[in-house]
Formats: C-alpha cells, structure tokens, sequence
C-alpha cells in the first residue's frame, strides 16, 4: 500500500464522502475510508480521531480566516461591513478541491441525523469565532451575534450555490457567491421592519 502520496488528509476526506454517498455514514467504517483512500488506519487516526470529526476537517481554519477578515476590516467598518470582509477572505481560500466536494458532503449531511446535529454545531462555532472577532472591534454583543448569525447563514447558502453541479456553466469564486448571498440576506433583513 503506498505510504507517500500526497495530500493523505484531503484523500481520506474525498474517500469518506464517496463511501458516505454510496453506501451511508452508518454502514462506512475507518477501516474502508482507509482502504479506499490507499492508506492505513493508523494514517487516518494520525488526521483524525474518528469518522464523525471528517466532516468538520477545517473548521478551525474557516474560522480563524473569518475572524482575520473582519480584524483586518478597515476601522471606519460597519460590523455588517467586517462580516463581509470575513466573508471575503474565507471565501477566497477555498479551491476548486473544496467546490467539488459540496454535493457530497450536503449529501452525506442531509441523510444522517447525527451529521445534521454537527453541522449545527459546526455553524455554532463559525458564528462564535465571527462574533469574537465583532467584540474586539468594539461592537456589542448583540450586534456582533446578529451579524455573525448572518455571515454563517451567507457563507453557507453562498457555499451551497457555488458547489451545486448545476452551476457549473456559471464562472465564479466563492467570493461572488457568498457576496451575493450576503447581500440578499442583508435586503431580507431590511425587509422586517
């Protein structure tokens, strides 16, 4: 079995989310996700501790670009103004690599209740860290949670329009999606009053 391919982490990501799709999260162990993806076990519980915490690989380094983009907001930012700047840096890390696994991973989230409940968790986390960010800017931490809530719900309807197969005619980064989608949630917003 070859041991020094490259990319061991995202292999074993794509591995488990092809095995996810044709045969359920229940029915896949470690030990195919390995297999699958031309490694040992021991490689996948060197990136990961279970099969559960595949589906949150990167969350920490979402995060934390969401966070650095609205730090580095300029002062004068509104806090919907530093969300956006979060947004935008988040979504300019994310490759084609990450576009590709979209429908799957919504595929594997959306058959298994115990994935749902950690992808709640997972936005959880995402707003908490945007929220922080908001806070030592000097925003209150209502505003800051408001904005946060909406930057998830952006990031994450954004994410789901870009990977979505059918719009694979339609050029664009994740930037575009996630600015737009902001932006609409923004008008809906305006819309309540």
């Amino acid at each position: 079995m070859p041991r020094w391919k490259p990319d061991a982490r995202d292999r074993l990501v794509e591995a488990a989310l092809d095995l996810f799709t044709e045969q359920g999260y229940d029915e896949t162990t470690v030990a195919q996700i390995a297999e699958r993806a031309e490694l040992t076990r021991s490689t996948f519980f060197r990136h990961f501790s279970d099969k559960r915490e595949l589906l949150s690989a990167g969350q920490e380094m979402l995060s934390g670009l969401l966070a650095e983009g609205i730090l580095a907001a300029p002062a004068e930012a509104t806090p919907l103004e530093a969300v956006a700047a979060g947004l935008d840096r988040a979504s300019g890390a994310m490759t084609d690599f990450n576009r590709g696994l979209g429908p799957r991973l919504h595929a594997a989230i959306d058959a298994n209740e115990e994935l749902r409940a950690r992808n709640a968790m997972k936005s959880i986390g995402l707003a908490a860290a945007m929220a922080d960010a908001l806070r030592a800017r000097g925003v209150s931490d209502t505003a800051a949670q408001v904005a946060a809530e909406l930057g998830v719900l952006a990031f994450g309807l954004g994410y789901r329009r870009w990977s979505d197969p059918s719009h694979d005619d339609t050029p664009g980064e994740l930037t575009t999606y996630t600015a737009a989608a902001f932006a609409e949630l923004r008008a809906a917003a305006a819309e309540l009053r």
